[in-house]
């Protein structure tokens, strides 16, 4: 049998709690600010709406190949792939590159030969390779992405919207190797200094990449990532004219509203009766910190749910019930509470302890 219990915890930040009337406007016709841990969408524009993704297809690009390549592969340039079409880090037929070189020239300086020889060297051509991007697509839940090429030409049939953009570009942070590239504001790629095209990396606090796109059709795209704090933001927009301006402005609506803080504290201990334990208690805590995002000033709720009493013996890491953050009614965070410590029995429960068990009433429960 257990009982909730619930404690509200007393926030004393200074800042207000952000207005959903100051929302940032944006020069976009798509777009989308997202928690980067929870994928909670904070701001969005015509978030689903199907459209053109130009070269921040190459996040996707650059995810498959460290997926299925090594780093230090050497990769031979072919017919293919020099002297293809649109930006370029000028590979030249026969020469030999690694994989990593390829990806810097790929997300750096957006080389759409790069893109090629990287789809001819993971599954022998550009075709072959769109199906792996779709396959994978598919794997994260994308439902209104298709491609069709490797580099974001524009094509029939390739297109995505500013949501799954950012739910792409989250996912591919978590990769280290790709998050060490993109956070690259410049390299030396076959004794050249090649520079990154995403000028954020340079002009906004907290950015650590992630790749800008153009075509004339699509217009000016960029997805982008900022943390400050441990809270990680994902920022897309589409067709953008004014897409630098634009990222900064929602992040300094975000990180001014909003914060990631710990409504869960694993150091914080409650206690259980143990009845056959010479009147001590087993301490009782979270099995880890729990973390959520909040409007700043935003106050929490927990819920507990403990045994009344517990008879030894106890055994550290063993379930004794669970802890559930909320604020303003929605839960944050819920996760399970372990008793920390072994605990031996004494002796055997008496008559009493024996009934109350049997008629399960609460001998002590406690919020501390």
């Amino acid at each position: 049998m257990k009982r909730t219990i619930a404690f509200l915890l007393a926030c004393t930040l200074l800042a207000p709690p952000a207005r959903a009337d100051s929302l940032p406007r944006v020069s976009a016709a798509a777009a989308i600010l997202i928690h980067a841990g929870s994928g909670e969408a904070l701001y969005e524009l015509n978030a689903d709406e199907r459209m053109l993704i130009a070269s921040t297809t190459k996040i996707m690009t650059a995810l498959v190949v460290l997926e299925s390549c090594g780093l230090g592969d050497r990769v031979k340039i072919d017919s293919r792939s020099a002297g293809r079409e649109g930006s370029s880090m000028y590979l030249r037929e026969g020469e030999i590159c690694t994989v990593e070189e390829l990806l810097y020239g790929l997300m750096l300086v957006s080389g759409n030969d790069a893109a090629s020889a990287l789809a001819v060297h993971a599954a022998g051509g550009e075709e072959e390779f769109a199906e792996l991007m779709n396959e994978k697509a598919r794997e994260l839940g994308l439902e209104n992405t298709r491609f069709a090429n490797p580099h974001g030409l524009d094509a029939e049939g390739h297109y995505s919207t500013a949501r799954d953009m950012a739910a792409l570009a989250a996912y591919a942070m978590e990769n280290a190797d790709f998050a060490r590239i993109v956070s690259a504001k410049s390299a030396v790629v076959r004794g050249e200094t090649i520079y990154n095209h995403n000028r954020l990396l340079g002009t906004y606090e907290g950015c650590i990449g992630v790749k800008t796109g153009y075509t004339i059709a699509a217009g000016r795209t960029l997805v982008s990532c900022a943390e400050r704090e441990g809270a990680r933001y994902i920022c897309v927009t589409l067709c953008d004219r004014d897409d630098w301006r634009d990222h900064a402005k929602l992040y300094d609506w975000a990180f001014e509203n909003y914060e990631y803080r710990r409504v869960i504290d694993s150091q914080t201990q409650y206690r259980v009766a143990a009845v056959n334990c010479g009147g001590l208690y087993a301490p009782v805590s979270a099995a880890q910190d729990g973390y959520a995002l909040l409007e700043r000033g935003a106050q929490t709720l927990l819920h507990l749910e403990l045994p009344p009493f517990v008879i030894a013996p106890v055994r550290a890491g063993e379930s004794a019930g669970r802890v559930t953050a909320y604020s303003d009614g929605e839960e944050l965070c819920s996760l399970p509470l372990v008793y920390t410590r072994d605990m031996a029995a004494q002796r055997r429960p008496g008559i009493a302890e024996r009934l109350l068990l049997a008629l399960g009433r609460p001998i002590y429960l406690t919020g501390e």
